[in-house]
């Protein structure tokens, strides 16, 4: 796909989802960094549900490592790889206070040094909180640029979003994230894409392919040239 078709992809989605944000709900920072580690393999609106009563327990690095591990690991024990999680939370807290003055380092190589931040939650942290630009690649990001030609089926996340952000300008990387996100989470499902009415469907070879398959009843909708 060239930069030119991008962009119109783009443009469309914009048209689509024009108020696409984070979902995540956090006060500060500190926050979304616990809650973006939390929804690794994990859906935003569970994330939310456990945090609207964790962060009226837990507001600050010192916070999360005044209890015991146990206790945290209950208070996060519906979300999934909790035991890991509870234990990366209370390692990356004593970083923060021992070494930020227990604030998170808007910084994307720091915060990936922290137990349990990868690539991707350094990406939101730093895009969302501190408005730096970034492009972090989630399952709907790297499903989405698949699909539509942007990269290989074979690309890894890193390939994803290196290619992405060579066909989107600097300035537009965290709309850019949040605007494919939501394609993805709300349109272009895993297992139920909207092909049938999707203004992307003649750049989509995943719908061609379903439509071949005659898995697709299109309808009249507003089409990318």
């Amino acid at each position: 796909m060239t930069k030119k078709e991008w962009h119109q992809c783009l443009e469309e989605m914009d048209h689509m989802f024009p108020d696409a944000h984070c979902e995540l709900v956090h006060r500060n920072p500190f926050d979304l960094l616990i809650a973006t580690l939390l929804s690794a393999q994990c859906t935003d609106k569970l994330v939310n549900r456990v945090t609207a009563t964790l962060f009226q327990k837990y507001a600050v690095p010192e916070d999360y490592i005044s209890v015991p591990l146990e206790e945290l690991e209950q208070d996060i024990r519906s979300i999934g790889l909790y035991r890991n999680k509870a234990k990366n939370i209370q390692a990356l807290s004593r970083i923060l206070i021992d070494q930020y003055d227990s604030q998170v380092p808007a910084d994307r190589d720091l915060l990936t040094t922290l137990p349990g931040v990868g690539r991707k939650t350094a990406n939101v942290v730093v895009s969302v909180a501190f408005g730096i630009p970034a492009l972090a690649v989630d399952t709907h990001v790297e499903r989405v640029a698949k699909r539509l030609g942007v990269n290989r089926w074979k690309d890894t996340p890193l390939q994803v979003e290196e290619t992405i952000m060579k066909k989107t300008p600097k300035e537009n990387w965290s709309k850019t994230h949040h605007q494919i996100i939501f394609f993805g989470r709300y349109h272009c499902k895993a297992q139920n894409p909207g092909c049938h009415i999707c203004p992307l469907f003649n750049r989509c070879r995943e719908g061609q392919k379903r439509d071949k398959k005659g898995l697709v009843k299109r309808e009249v909708v507003t089409k990318v040239n």
